[in-house]
């Protein structure tokens, strides 16, 4: 066997091409604290189309339902694919400590947590169990940072929850995610130099 490999190197890089961990599915999900309807309905709106273009399953908004985020993502799988979902949560430290209970992983992206290095990201994307990236709005309870596995920042200057959860799970799921063609789309997008290129793929 290990000549086998020795006198077949494309197969050997086949082989690890195909259990890269980077390219390995993984369920991400992500809890959104503190949405405030009405007033974080757009920034809401934006955190859940980076969620749901860079590789996580769904969206939870903590204790507050929105008919509106909602309602965008739904329309925005109608045409693009996919089955994004927006869930609510009523009690946010029960369910953090089930997702654990459970056999998942949580994260809390904030600029307090630790270094965001080569050496955690490698460790993070060589775990696939079920992770839970949790970000807030407003000021996040002191708790929380206790009943996560662990609490991450991406920079260390004030920044947008929607630009930590970007860089986040570009790191985790890589570039693929960027140009994935999701099942059951309408139309998919054709990349172009100029202008704007849209191909039908069905006419429902």
């Amino acid at each position: 066997m290990q000549g086998f490999f020795r006198t077949n190197p494309n197969i050997v890089m086949h082989f690890m091409e195909f259990f890269d961990v980077k390219k390995m599915a993984r369920e991400a999900h992500v809890l959104r604290l503190g949405h405030r309807p009405y007033r974080d309905l757009r920034l809401t709106t934006h955190v859940a189309l980076i969620s749901r273009a860079l590789g996580a399953s769904s969206m939870i908004l903590a204790e507050k339902q929105d008919e509106g985020v909602r309602s965008s993502l739904n329309k925005i799988n109608k045409i693009w694919g996919g089955q994004f979902e927006i869930k609510t949560v009523e009690d946010v430290r029960e369910f953090i400590k089930e997702w654990g209970e459970g056999g998942g992983f949580s994260v809390h992206l904030t600029m307090y947590g630790e270094k965001w290095t080569d050496g955690l990201i490698k460790e993070l994307r060589q775990d696939q169990s079920k992770l839970l990236i949790v970000i807030g709005s407003q000021k996040v309870p002191h708790e929380i940072y206790e009943l996560v596995d662990r609490n991450i920042s991406i920079g260390n200057q004030p920044h947008s929850e929607a630009a930590a959860l970007s860089i986040f799970l570009y790191e985790i799921f890589g570039k693929d995610t960027l140009y994935r063609d999701l099942p059951n789309a309408r139309q998919k997008v054709v990349p172009s130099p100029r202008g704007k290129r849209i191909e039908k793929l069905s006419s429902e």
